[in-house]
């Protein structure tokens, strides 16, 4: 997937809500394989920030990594659910450190989410804020943005939000046409986060990216 820099630039300014800055510390958790580590270490570098590369035997390890989070004063986390669910276990177990107290954000993502397996990190006191996004690689990254403090969603529920700022979505029928609310069909985006494709495969870009 081509994605260029401008893609990449235009995404932090889209979600300037979240007011990343050089105080901020983040974790680079993830390989760089998957796309949640583009938005780690870039959040990081483009507003000054530190980044802290977590050992691969410490992601293994929510002991391990709750330990760092509060040595290393990490202000902005990243997580997939199921990863962040491991973290709230040792967040919860006898002994634990608690919150870490430099924490301001999670966000989370690539998976679908269960909120309720959360609370404690958004009953806490102080509790950092708590995001729920959604996005693929050819969109850069993210796409929609959900606060999970703002509402109680519906058990079983995994809400995704609405799109952050430079995107618009629509859902569409087989025939690319609008449904009425309610309806199934299948979430299409549009806006400065589209990628340019798939490089070297013209035809499948041609598929997969329809005009708006």
């Amino acid at each position: 997937v081509v994605v260029t820099g401008r893609n990449l630039a235009r995404l932090f300014d889209a979600t300037a809500e979240d007011a990343f800055g050089p105080d901020d510390v983040w974790t680079l958790f993830h390989s760089y394989a998957f796309d949640f580590s583009v938005w780690e270490t870039w959040g990081a570098l483009l507003h000054g920030g530190r980044l802290v590369v977590v050992p691969h035997t410490v992601t293994r390890s929510p002991d391990d990594f709750l330990e760092l989070l509060h040595r290393e004063g990490v202000t902005v986390l990243n997580q997939t659910p199921s990863a962040c669910y491991q973290l709230t276990d040792a967040l919860t177990a006898p002994g634990s450190p608690g919150l870490p107290p430099a924490l301001r954000l999670i966000v989370l993502g690539g998976e679908a989410l269960d909120p309720a397996r959360l609370a404690p990190w958004l009953r806490a006191p102080g509790a950092p804020r708590v995001v729920n996004m959604y996005g693929i690689t050819e969109t850069t990254v993210h796409v929609t943005t959900h606060d999970l403090a703002a509402d109680a969603p519906a058990p079983g529920a995994s809400p995704v939000g609405r799109a952050i700022d430079d995107l618009r979505l629509y859902v569409l029928d087989r025939r690319l046409r609008p449904v009425p609310p309610g309806v199934t069909g299948e979430l299409y985006v549009a806006g400065a986060g589209l990628s340019r494709g798939y490089r070297g495969r013209r035809p499948l870009t041609a598929e997969r990216f329809v005009a708006d």
